[in-house]
Parts: C-alpha cells; sequence; structure tokens
C-alpha cells in the first residue's frame, strides 16, 4: 500500500505521523471514560482502548502494511539525528502521559464501574503507559543529554518501574540473547513462565547493578548518590498523590496500572528476542550483538505508534542510534506480525510456539542442537557493546 510513495514524501509524512498519530488518537481518551454513562453501559466502554490497542490495530498493520523507507546511513542519517523536531516530540508526549494518567484516576473514582468496568479501565490505562510511557523512557534513557535522561526517569518512576532504567542499559544491553539476560526469553518458554522472572530480574539486577557503580566510585550504596533511591522515591510520591486524591483506591489504582505498564513492557521484551542466541566462541566468551539477535517487525502503523521500536535489531546494534534513523534489516529474523497481534499472540502459549517455533527453528538451521542444550552463564561483557 506504501510502497509507491516517493521515498522523500514518505520521510516527511512519517516525521510528522509520530506525533500526530498520538495527538489523533487522544480523544479516544475521554470517549472512552464518559461514553456510555447515560446509558449504563460505562463498563464495556472501559474496554475500548484495550480492544483498539490489541484488536484494530494489529487488523490496520496488515491493511497498511509494511514501511518500505530506510534513511540513508550516509546522507539521511546525520542530518535526521541533528534535527531538534523529533528530540521535542518525544519531550511532549510525556506530559501528555502525565496528563492521561491523572484523569484516568479521576475517571477510576468518579464513573460508575462495577469490576469488569474497574479490570477494563486499569487494563486500558496501564496498556497506554507500557506503549507510551515505558516505551517513550525507553528511547529517553538511551541519550546522554540530561534533559531526555532525566524525562526518561521521570517516566519510569511514574509507573514504578525506574530499576528498567539501570538494568536496561547496563544489564540488557550488555547480556542480551545469553542465559545471563532475564529479558531475553529462551526457546519453548512461554510468556507465563517468562514474565515474572523478567520482573523480578529487572529489580534485583537494577540494584546490583547500581551497588556496583557506587562501590567502584568509592561510595556506599546506600547513599543519595544511589539514583533508584532518587527514582522510586518519585514513584512514591506520585502514589502518595494519588492517595491524597482519591484516597486508598486512588493509591491501588495508580498501583495497578504501573503493574499493566511494566507487564506490558515485559512481554513485548519476550516477543523482542524469543529463541534468539548468542554463540560461544573459542575464547569461551559470546559473539558481539548484531541485528541477528532481535526479531524484526516493519509494520508501518506501530512503527509509527512505538518510535521505530519495532526496528529492534538496528537498536541493539546502534543502542545510542535515535529513533528516527533506525533502519529495517531484511536479513535480521523476522516477526510475522506488527508488535500489537505478537503480544496477543504471545498471551496464548500453543499459538506462540506453533507459530514462531518454526521459524527459529529455521533460523538456526543446521546448528539446532544449540536451542535445546543447556547454555552456561558466562559473566562478562565482552563483545556485548
Amino acid at each position: 500500500m506504501l510502497e509507491h510513495i516517493h521515498p522523500k514524501t514518505m520521510a516527511q509524512i512519517k516525521k510528522w505521523g509520530f506525533l500526530l498519530f498520538w495527538f489523533s488518537v487522544l480523544p479516544i481518551l475521554p470517549l472512552a471514560a464518559y461514553a456510555g454513562r447515560e446509558s449504563g453501559t460505562q463498563d464495556y466502554w472501559a474496554w475500548l482502548i484495550y480492544f483498539i490497542v490489541f484488536g484494530l490495530v494489529p487488523i490496520l498493520d496488515y491493511i497498511v502494511g509494511k514501511d518500505p523507507t530506510n534513511p540513508d546511513e550516509h546522507t539521511d542519517v546525520p542530518r535526521m539525528s541533528a534535527e531538534k523536531t523529533y528530540r521535542v516530540f518525544t519531550l511532549l508526549v510525556p506530559l501528555v502521559w502525565f496528563g492521561a494518567l491523572y484523569f484516568a484516576g479521576y475517571i477510576f473514582m468518579n464513573n460508575d464501574y462495577s469490576l469488569l468496568g474497574q479490570v477494563g479501565w486499569i487494563l486500558s490505562i496501564g496498556t497506554v503507559g507500557g506503549a507510551v510511557g515505558i516505551v517513550v523512557a525507553h528511547e529517553l534513557v538511551h541519550k546522554d543529554e540530561r534533559l531526555e535522561n532525566w524525562m526518561g526517569g521521570l517516566l519510569l518512576s511514574s509507573v514504578c518501574y525506574a530499576g528498567f532504567k539501570v538494568e536496561h542499559i547496563r544489564g540488557h544491553h550488555v547480556f542480551v540473547a545469553t542465559p545471563n539476560d532475564g529479558a531475553s526469553a529462551q526457546y519453548n518458554q512461554s510468556v507465563w513462565h517468562f514474565l515474572p522472572r523478567a520482573m523480578v530480574h529487572n529489580f534485583m539486577t537494577a540494584w546490583q547493578l547500581e551497588a556496583q557503580r557506587l562501590v567502584r566510585k568509592g561510595r556506599k550504596p546506600f547513599s543519595i548518590h544511589n539514583e533508584l533511591i532518587w527514582w522510586y522515591s518519585i514513584s512514591a510520591l506520585f502514589m502518595l498523590s494519588f492517595f491524597l486524591l482519591w484516597g486508598w483506591q486512588g493509591a491501588l489504582f495508580f498501583l495497578l496500572v504501573s503493574l499493566v505498564a511494566s507487564a506490558t513492557l515485559e512481554v513485548i521484551n519476550y516477543v523482542e528476542h524469543y529463541g534468539l542466541h548468542r554463540r560461544i566462541l573459542e575464547n569461551g566468551k559470546y559473539e558481539r550483538v548484531t541485528p541477528a539477535h532481535s526479531w524484526n517487525s516493519n509494520y508501518f502503523l506501530t512503527n509509527l505508534a512505538l518510535f521505530h521500536l519495532q526496528r529492534h535489531s538496528d537498536h541493539h546494534a546502534y543502542a545510542k542510534r535515535r529513533y528516527q534513523v533506525l533502519r529495517h534489516y531484511d536479513d535480521s529474523p523476522q516477526l510475522p506480525g506488527g508488535y500489537a497481534s505478537m503480544y496477543v499472540l504471545a498471551l496464548i502459549p500453543p499459538l506462540w510456539k506453533k507459530v514462531m517455533n518454526p521459524r527459529v527453528e529455521a533460523y538456526y538451521e543446521g546448528e539446532l542442537d544449540q536451542l535445546f542444550r543447556k547454555r552456561p552463564r558466562i559473566d562478562n561483557s565482552v563483545s556485548a557493546r
């Protein structure tokens, strides 16, 4: 559908599409909040966002098709990387999310929801927190500029997942596609087995990595220099504000939304690296991280929605690269759908394995023994950067 559009035209469409996509869907939030109040059907409308993300978006992904453009490495990448417009986009989205979060808390307390509506509203807002809050935070925490990095931490604090800021950079990107990485799903592992382990790993490893950093600097891990203490303190302030506004139910809403948001992120992690692994070299260390160690997806609509997160192979190969210049690799392992559809598939392990296991096996044809043997944990980061 998009392959006939001139590359320069497509580049302009995408430039503004990242921002316009989210601002075009903003009216859905008040629609889901206020529709049905007069007729008594508000419980069903509370699920609207959830069903749009995981029902309508996968369908539209296949209708609209794949993104046909890649920025030229020598001309487009330097120019686009320097454009400040793209940075402004990622700094505006957090402000929208903070407003949406408090609006959602107000609706939760003032709409006459039954348990069905409460669950639907929590899942819907938590999904937005994962798809907007954490995805944009992921982009920002990879950046060296203080404002961007700080805003990424604030976003993660708003969903009680600040450990991601430390563990993702210093842990996941170092040990991706190895047994040392809790965010890389093993072959034949179900998402329900993976999910609680990944969330615990993220929290525990973040504290360990931060403690190691501080010890190297001659500082005490439990001190004002520990950034996790600051970020989790901000999470506590978010929760306190919900408590002061709406009591214990408001605080519980905030915590449950945060749980859904962080779980949404880890399901995406499951999708991104399922069954892929780095080979062990003759020197006993892992091979370098390449685009072969992440699943790629190139559906246009979800590329806009998730700021090119689906071009995950390029992200792991060049972690500092900004979202607008991430490239698609045809020779990377390819997902059969966009992240929204693969998310739904992952929640049903028999279907997931039926679709994905043959793809993993085909990708590793000739060395299938590596998929089934127990791989050792090697405590080194050589060749990971």
